[in-house]
């Protein structure tokens, strides 16, 4: 058991009596060159820290400015901060030759210090919570550093030799955990596009595999049971409009389906209407589509009373409304709504009732819309179940990780010597 000592926070508490407790001014240069040219642009992420921006598919990182020659360089070693969003974790040592924003900080590490364990240290929890307290604004999103508080932050600094074996044994520890995440994230991935390809299978085929078939005409239908008929929405919808109470909350419709009121999932990030012009009054049970969203999957079936902007239609039908929202579902996950979109914008189209009311609707029976809507509820519930255990053990892992690194990095734990 090697001897300890306090390490001067509560947080931390005792520490190796041969490491060093400093203030991240004596380890940390500020410094910014511009753009030098043909050099990789980068990003900083929550939970990966800096990245290749090509890296960063599927996350939502801020679009670069088409003019980088502002952009400043970013070396090997460096550490970089988002200025904003540093108090959520935001930073990273970078272990790429690139170019970053000029809003993003950029430090030079001085002193004894190896890169790959102040990686870890320096986007530890421990460190966070500095950087939230060196972090000023009324914001849930954005904080701005205050750099005289965030350099006069408290740093942990073991022996070089022993940072080297910290960052080492951590790469591989973290490495392994990484590889085990991915694997389940690939499979979380793989049941979402089962669960999406086998609405769409069953709302244009139906549950008998025997059935008599017959070709719609229509391409994103294709073949569909003889019996059932296809007809334009106009004929089979409504949109309605409905008065708006006095004590209506804000209904959003999300890409995941959901349909709520806007309290019950998070206040944050939305932009509120100075005036509610055209807000409209949706009951519990109404079809909504998003008129703008909808063809990433914002459509779903109400589970509250409130108003909404008149951006999201309201549709009554005699048909089974569970049986047209998956239909409508099934249209987006096949990105046939894009397919069709006139608009210029990426990855955009508009739903209006106008573009609602012409499209070709598979209609069978009412009994066998029922019985459609009953399988995919049953096959989308055991679906869900699996993957919210696989969510669950990724959060474990993840736990995990952050506790292995706090351990290593505060010195609570002794990386064995070879």
């Amino acid at each position: 058991m090697r001897e300890m000592k306090y390490s001067g926070m509560d947080s931390i508490g005792d520490i190796p009596v041969d490491w060093k407790v400093q203030r991240l001014r004596t380890i940390l240069k500020l410094w910014s060159e511009k753009n030098s040219g043909e050099r990789e642009l980068l990003s900083v992420f929550l939970d990966r820290g800096v990245i290749s921006y090509n890296d960063s598919s599927g996350m939502q990182v801020h679009k670069p400015s088409a003019d980088l020659s502002n952009y400043q360089n970013v070396h090997v070693g460096d550490f970089v901060l988002n200025n904003q969003q540093a108090w959520r974790g935001s930073v990273g040592v970078s272990q790429y030759d690139g170019i970053i924003s000029p809003a993003y900080f950029v430090y030079e590490l001085t002193g004894e210090c190896d890169n790959t364990y102040m990686n870890f240290l320096l986007r530890d929890g421990s460190m966070v919570q500095q950087y939230e307290t060196s972090s000023r604004g009324v914001g849930t999103i954005q904080r701005n550093l205050y750099a005289l508080w965030f350099l006069n932050s408290l740093v942990i600094l073991p022996p070089i030799q022993e940072q080297i074996r910290i960052g080492q044994f951590l790469s591989r520890k973290c490495a392994a955990i990484d590889a085990i995440a991915a694997d389940i994230q690939s499979q979380i991935e793989t049941l979402e596009q089962c669960k999406r390809s086998g609405i769409t299978e069953t709302v244009t085929n139906g549950l008998n595999p025997d059935a008599e078939m017959k070709d719609s005409e229509i391409q994103w239908i294709g073949m569909m049971p003889s019996h059932w008929d296809c007809i334009r929405g106009k004929y089979i919808l409504k949109y309605v409009q409905k008065p708006v109470r006095e004590d209506d909350g804000v209904i959003t419709c999300f890409r995941d389906g959901e349909v709520t009121l806007r309290s019950n999932r998070r206040e944050d990030g939305f932009t509120m209407a100075d005036k509610e012009i055209g807000y409209q009054g949706i009951d519990i049970g109404d079809l909504v589509v998003h008129g703008m969203d909808g063809f990433a999957g914002a459509i779903g079936i109400s589970d509250s009373r409130g108003k909404a902007s008149p951006v999201l239609n309201v549709l009554e039908t005699d048909q089974n409304k569970r049986y047209i929202m998956y239909f409508l579902r099934s249209m987006a996950y096949s990105d046939v709504f894009l397919a069709l979109a006139t608009g210029i914008r990426v990855r955009s189209c508009d739903l209006r009732w106008n573009k609602l009311s012409e499209l070709f609707y598979p209609i069978p029976p009412l009994e066998e819309q029922e019985a459609i809507v009953a399988h995919i509820d049953d096959v989308i519930e055991k679906t869900n179940a699996v993957i919210a255990d696989k969510k669950a053990q990724l959060e474990t892992l993840d736990e995990y990780k952050k506790s292995l690194i706090f351990e290593y990095v505060n010195g609570k734990k002794e990386v064995p010597i070879s």
